[in-house]
């Protein structure tokens, strides 16, 4: 479970400070599909990187499975990054010199893992999104769609219970898109992942257990799809 408390984040100083969040407040329950919708600067990407422990120059307190993640020092923080969180980013960020089991097994490379154990989870996750067939294919001869399934597929490289995804239909088609989200909804029914998705796609709402809605850093409401 997720519990966020009054949670403030501004950027700059003084008179020309900008609050991105203003005193949100919310509670994320285990195993839940969860989308943040809202406006261009509203807010959704700071609150998922503060969430994903990616930004801790915030106000307020955040407790995921009742740790307090400011309490975390740099390796437990790091260590929660690594292992209990996946990351998905509307723009892929895959390393174009790598191919598909490479890009999803990246973190082994700088830590002291087995190499033979990592490339086969990288082998079994590329199968759960559905690319068995694409393991030695690079970037650049991948579809968006294709491409965005590598990049899930690392997220759950080292079997995370959160899924952190921040627009992460924003660079395909309306068709490839509702694909993505398809897989979405089976990690989370299936594998039972916490999913948050930040969108300012609408239509979203109905696949989804929780709705959030952020206007100008303040949670404006919530709803059960």
């Amino acid at each position: 479970m997720i519990v966020a408390d009054r949670v403030s984040r501004e950027y700059g100083s003084g008179s020309g400070a900008t609050r991105a969040l203003d005193g949100v407040s919310l509670t994320i329950p285990a195993g839940a599909f969860v989308t943040v919708v809202g406006t261009s600067g509203s807010g959704k990407t700071t609150l998922l990187n503060i969430l994903g422990g990616l930004d801790g120059d915030y106000r307020g307190s955040v407790r995921v499975t009742g740790r307090e993640l400011r309490d975390l020092d740099d390796r437990q923080l790091s260590d929660y990054r690594r292992r209990e969180v996946g990351f998905v980013f509307q723009h892929f960020n895959l390393l174009e010199h790598l191919d598909a089991r490479q890009n999803v097994a990246i973190s082994a490379m700088f830590g002291d893992q087995d190499l033979a154990a990592a490339r086969r989870r990288a082998e079994q996750v590329l199968e759960r999104v559905g690319l068995a067939g694409m393991l030695g294919r690079f970037p650049g001869e991948l579809s968006g769609g294709q491409k965005q399934r590598v990049a899930i597929a690392r997220a759950l490289f080292s079997s995370p219970r959160l899924i952190l995804a921040d627009e992460p239909t924003g660079n395909l088609d309306s068709t490839t898109g509702a694909q993505i989200i398809e897989l979405f909804e089976s990690l989370n029914r299936q594998d039972g992942l916490t999913v948050v998705v930040v969108t300012h796609e609408e239509f979203l709402f109905r696949h989804t257990s929780l709705s959030l809605r952020l206007e100008d850093g303040k949670l404006a409401g919530e709803q059960a799809p």
